[in-house]
């Protein structure tokens, strides 16, 4: 990122002394950090995330100027980076450039006596969608909102200046904010514009919950908004359910902003033309209409008829996915008959260009709302849909996990004559596919095999290696081949699949460097990598330890054969309590070319378990403890003598949880067999 332009190359509007942000001399260029942001949901809180610990990590070293930041610096920061960030992601609809950088006088330029004093924290956020405005401003604007952009008032009120920046192909709006803070001679005509101060008390009157709260909720215009919408990004963004974020919207707006608010919530397969055109349904969802997710009244006993009134007849909105405020009809005799009337507003919830609801409010006795209601709201109205679009992007994850999750697993275990078997399976991720896998199943002429498995990492790079892994063991089983010629094919496997995927990584960045400079990506380190090896897209080395084994029972017990390729030793528990180790451990499967593995036999006699387990189990922590310390795991299956198969899985689980006071921090599997 560059210096911040000059006067000359911005449309700047500063509220104060100053008209530009040129970059200082002597900038320590450690106090200065950067990435590249998806434009998704999920930026505005990356990116706040991202200079809060940028902050931190300045202060903590004690570099120039960040020895004594106030907390009221880090507050505006994450005020407006989200700003900036969520006007980009809703209005450009590209990857977004974030910079951030601590400006401190040179030694000898700070007052004497003024801490603080000269240092600024500077903003940038670009985008790669350079023909748009900052809050397109060009369109028609309803409802007399004033012509200048809504979400950066917040930027004005909290920076000693801002500005815009067109380059080719790039678009940066950046802000200044001094550490001793801005004074504006009234923060509420910054953020509502110029019809604010002719509206008075009588707009705090309006918004107060309460009878005679007009002085306390103008302070709340004046200086509290600002952080309510800080707060409520934070709150918003933490919900991973649509419904949810349905419900804190009611709570946030009723009764401070509004008496009511109803939302609409729709399905984004049915695109932009969800507005007028679109038949809204009967609020039930059914249709292929919007459907009424929340209503929300500042008395209780009024939410179920207003509810009836909206799904009966409820608002249109303009076939538009403009943001900002539509008046609506007033629900009538919902509210109170007898001539009651009042202000309905519509605010559309569109995100990256989609739209995805409607947000409906009203307040009974006026004819409309203030300026800086409507200002308020829409802004809040972006967070609504910012939220909304992540939670149904998480839904969305996690049902593709869910039917990944069960291809990956067997439907169900096999039974072995002669033997009960019980499982333990405990992904930490729920909301991802698991990189332990197991599986237990007929191979034919009398034999069953069995195997528990951990691959190196989670999510879609696991459950690749899971894909290839659980199909050849059966494959390999059912023709026939021994213990020991299995792991040796499916290392080969892994080797020549990892290969033809570097390959194809190393091909891909050649042609990407010939064509151009490779775009970059923000990496799960913060760094910048090339987008042609995103993380699970380019060479990435696949490991997996595995423990296989093939039973075959026998008059008065079961023979077992089996090897580990990198995993926990499984545990044999006889019938009298005595617990020894068996198998050899051996290489990794995926790492070492050529390798051979061997496996080992011995018997299961009536009353014997076989215990095999991941990783999970042998390495859970308690502090610098590990569940396996002095052998603590054959210890605890001492104890499980004389237990049946299911009891043995869950006192294991049991104790294994028990062992730690934070729940585990990785994927748990466990097998118990008994004859």
């Amino acid at each position: 990122m560059g210096a911040i332009p000059t006067q000359r190359e911005t449309v700047s509007r500063a509220p104060s002394r100053a008209s530009g942000a040129p970059a200082r001399r002597g900038a320590d260029r450690r106090t200065v950090t950067h990435a590249t942001l998806g434009g998704g949901p999920l930026a505005p809180g990356a990116a706040r995330g991202l200079v809060r610990a940028a902050l931190a990590e300045w202060a903590r070293l004690g570099l120039p100027g960040a020895e004594s930041l106030p907390d009221r610096l880090t507050d505006d920061a994450m005020v407006v980076v989200s700003e900036l960030v969520t006007n980009a992601v809703v209005h450009a609809g590209t990857d977004v450039e974030l910079a951030c950088r601590l400006e401190a006088p040179e030694e000898g330029e700070q007052e004497e006596g003024a801490e603080g004093a000269g240092v600024a924290l500077v903003v940038e956020v670009s985008d790669h969608h350079p023909s748009r405005a900052p809050r397109d401003g060009g369109a028609e604007l309803p409802y007399d909102i004033p012509e200048y952009g809504r979400g950066l008032r917040l930027v004005s009120v909290l920076s000693e200046a801002w500005g815009v920046t067109y380059r080719t192909g790039t678009k940066t709006v950046w802000a200044r904010l001094p550490a001793e803070g801005v004074t504006h001679d009234d923060d509420i005509e910054a953020y509502a514009g110029p019809h604010a101060l002719g509206h008075g008390l009588r707009d705090a009157e309006i918004l107060a919950p309460e009878p005679q709260r007009g002085a306390r909720d103008q302070e709340w215009l004046n200086h509290g908004a600002l952080s309510f919408l800080a707060e409520a990004s934070d709150l918003l963004a933490g919900q991973l359910d649509e419904d949810l974020v349905a419900a804190l919207t009611g709570q946030l707006l009723v009764p401070r902003l509004a008496d009511w608010c109803a939302v609409w919530l729709e399905d984004e397969s049915m695109g932009r033309g969800s507005g007028s055109s679109v038949s809204w349904g009967d609020g039930s969802g059914g249709g292929g209409g919007p459907r009424l997710a929340r209503v929300w009244h500042s008395s209780e006993d009024r939410i179920e008829e207003l509810r009836r009134a909206l799904e009966k007849d409820p608002p249109r909105t303009p076939d538009t996915t403009r943001t900002g405020p539509v008046p609506v009809p007033w629900p009538g005799e919902a509210l109170g008959g007898c001539g009651e009337t009042g202000a309905a507003l519509a605010y559309r919830l569109v995100a990256g260009g989609r739209p995805l609801g409607t947000l409906v409010i009203g307040r009974a006795g006026m004819i409309r709302f203030p300026d800086e209601v409507t200002g308020l709201v829409e802004d809040l109205s972006r967070r609504v849909a910012l939220a909304i679009g992540a939670a149904r992007q998480y839904a969305r994850q996690a049902t593709i996990s869910r039917i990944l999750q069960r291809g990956l697993l067997p439907g169900a275990v096999a039974e072995i004559p002669g033997v009960s078997s019980a499982l333990v399976y405990e992904p930490c991720d729920k909301g991802g596919p698991s990189g332990d896998f197991y599986d237990l199943f007929p191979a034919g002429d009398g034999r069953w095999c069995f195997a528990v498995g951990d691959v190196q990492g989670k999510g879609p790079e696991a459950a690749v290696v899971i894909g290839l892994a659980r199909p050849w063991l059966r494959l390999l089983a059912r023709e026939g081949y021994r213990v020991g010629d299995v792991l040796d094919r499916l290392n080969q496997l892994l080797l020549d699949d990892a290969t033809e995927t570097a390959d194809a990584a190393a091909r891909a960045l050649v042609a990407a460097e010939g064509r151009s400079a490779v775009p970059a990506v923000l990496s799960a380190g913060s760094a910048v990598v090339p987008a042609a090896v995103r993380p699970g897209e380019g060479p990435q080395t696949r490991f997996l330890s595995l423990l296989y084994g093939e039973l075959v029972p026998f008059d008065g017990g079961v023979r077992c054969t089996l090897a580990s390729a990198g995993h926990p030793l499984p545990l044999v528990l006889r019938a009298g309590g005595e617990v020894r180790t068996v198998a050899e451990p051996q290489t990794l499967l995926g790492v070492v070319e050529d390798e051979t593995y061997t496996s080992e036999s011995f018997e299961l006699r009536p009353g014997d378990s076989l215990l095999c387990v991941t990783d999970g189990v042998t390495e859970r922590r308690c502090g610098p403890r590990q569940f396996d310390d002095g052998d603590g795991l054959a210890s605890a299956l001492a104890g499980c003598a004389g237990l049946s198969a299911q009891l043995i899985a869950e006192r294991i689980r049991r104790l294994v949880h028990e062992f730690g006071e934070k729940p585990p921090e990785d994927d748990l599997a466990l097998l118990v067999l008994q004859t």
